[in-house]
């Protein structure tokens, strides 16, 4: 792959802005596309769950910008991070916007897109692992197995005020699939467990909570939705962390025996802007 990394200096050029998927955590499963264009960037734009060990891959002359959104804190706002996009584009040649997962999995990457191509601004998306399925992984847990789960569902467990619905159908999400995978959906959980119980699910449905999936500091809890909360009061477990739901989760405690060995990849820091 050849990136010619220069500031844009012809009036009127635009430099192009790449959609780069960090993947959860875990250095050794960044793709070599989204690497390679860290390496080169002129300016990186990432997100609050972009782990050090993929920060340590940027070019240790590029401009960082932190744009990370935690719940409570936000850096930036999704429109301030969307003018910042366009504005380093018409500064620069190589612009990486560098988020955790996947970005077009609850990771915003569709709206962004959007609002730079109708500024006229060249853009491409980079896909990277997303953690409702590596998460889940090295916890032992498949999303799917012939034996227990034919269908997965990814959903948020954080809505926009303002979107394109009021809330999640969580009953029919309950009938219509034996895998339930939810993203930043711990501090709803006691309502969605509600919910998902209101749709026909039972109180003793398996489910994990996997915490900083792929990293070495990942943790996990394992238990039913008739103990999952307090399972979480007692550890204080707190976001960031996935949820899966369904019989797959009892296949934890023999396949988290030869889960991946987590490894951070040295590298040299560099200092942020």
């Amino acid at each position: 792959m050849k990136i010619q990394s220069s500031p844009v200096e012809l009036l009127g050029a635009m430099g192009k802005v790449y959609l780069v998927g960090a993947g959860p955590g875990d250095p050794g499963l960044m793709t070599v596309k989204g690497k390679t264009l860290l390496e080169h960037a002129d300016v990186v734009i990432y997100d609050a769950l972009v782990s050090p060990s993929i920060l340590a891959m940027i070019n240790p002359n590029a401009e960082r910008i932190h744009a990370g959104k935690r719940r409570g804190n936000h850096s930036l706002i999704q429109e301030d991070i969307n003018a910042l996009l366009i504005s380093k584009a018409q500064e620069q040649t190589v612009v990486v916007r560098l988020k955790g997962g996947d970005p077009f999995v609850f990771g915003r990457g569709g709206e962004e897109m959007e609002d730079l191509l109708r500024a006229g601004v060249a853009v491409e998306i980079i896909p990277g692992i997303t953690a409702g399925v590596a998460a889940p992984a090295y916890a032992g847990i498949p999303v799917t197995h012939r034996s227990y789960s034919s269908s997965v569902t990814f959903v948020t467990g954080h809505e926009h005020a303002g979107k394109y619905q009021p809330q999640v159908n969580w009953q029919a999400i309950a009938q219509s699939s034996d895998t339930i995978v939810v993203y930043m959906g711990v501090h709803n959980l006691p309502h969605i467990l509600e919910s998902l119980q209101q749709g026909g699910l039972g109180p003793e449905t398996p489910i994990a909570l996997i915490r900083w999936g792929t990293r070495p500091e990942q943790e996990e809890l394992v238990g039913t939705f008739a103990t999952i909360v307090q399972q979480m009061i007692r550890a204080e477990f707190d976001a960031p962390a996935i949820a899966v739901i369904g019989n797959v989760v009892n296949l934890h405690g023999l396949l988290s025996q030869s889960s991946p060995s987590i490894h951070s990849i040295p590298c040299p820091s560099a200092k942020e802007n």
